[in-house]
């Protein structure tokens, strides 16, 4: 899986993009090496809003594009949960492909009888 890091008015640094290719290494096990993941850090500027850290995770796979957003206060929990919410996204998309397989099997046999 290719990993893309940019990042908007925040500095990334090599601490950081560790930690992103390190959480992100369970849904790489998952998805088709082809498969492309995007990164989006950014800070909202807002006094008012408490959790300014944003991490935006698009994961592009073959006919399927999984999309997770999350803010926090600090930027790793924001990756944290960002990631969690593309694995549940994951298994929930390879679920529903691995039915839609088994429903294909099973129908020609129940119709031969």
């Amino acid at each position: 899986m290719r990993i893309e890091i940019k990042a908007r008015k925040v500095a990334v640094s090599d601490d950081l993009r560790k930690r992103i290719e390190k959480r992100f290494e369970k849904i790489a096990k998952q998805v088709s090496p082809l498969a492309e993941l995007e990164v989006l850090l950014s800070e909202d500027r807002n006094p008012r809003v408490a959790d300014k850290q944003i991490a935006e995770v698009t994961l592009r796979l073959k006919g399927t594009t999984l999309r997770a957003r999350e803010a926090s206060a600090n930027m790793v929990t924001a990756i944290n949960e960002a990631s969690e919410d593309l694995a549940r996204q994951v298994k929930r998309v390879k679920a529903k492909r691995s039915h839609r397989r088994d429903a294909a099997r099973v129908a020609p046999d129940a119709a031969a009888i």
